[in-house]
């Protein structure tokens, strides 16, 4: 995922879309200590999602989403991806692993 990060507050999550997607959460050194999706049951979407991650966390994280209809498959592309660059899934991900990660492959 390529976008900037945003602060995690109340006030801009307020004006997120209730919609289907992907997102990451970072800690202030812009390292992603979550890799989360709304799916179809989240209330209130990507919004409601992030506004829990801000409950849990706390002030001092960043955030960034894609809007996806296809949530889980980017959810596990964007986790594949964080393993081939540090081995293992972020912090918060240990005990929310997908089914199978897989690995990338440079060839």
């Amino acid at each position: 995922m390529e976008k900037p990060w945003q602060p995690l507050t109340a006030e801009l999550l307020k004006g997120l879309p209730a919609q289907l997607g992907v997102f990451q959460v970072s800690d202030d050194k812009q390292d992603v200590v979550y890799i989360g999706y709304a799916g179809g049951r989240c209330l209130w979407g990507l919004r409601g999602l992030l506004q829990e991650q801000l409950a849990e966390r706390g002030d001092g994280f960043h955030f960034r989403l894609e809007v996806n209809q296809q949530y889980l498959s980017r959810w596990e592309e964007l986790l594949k991806i964080h393993m081939a660059d540090h081995g293992t899934v972020p912090a918060g991900n240990e005990n929310h692993q997908p089914r199978r990660i897989g690995q990338l492959s440079v060839s």
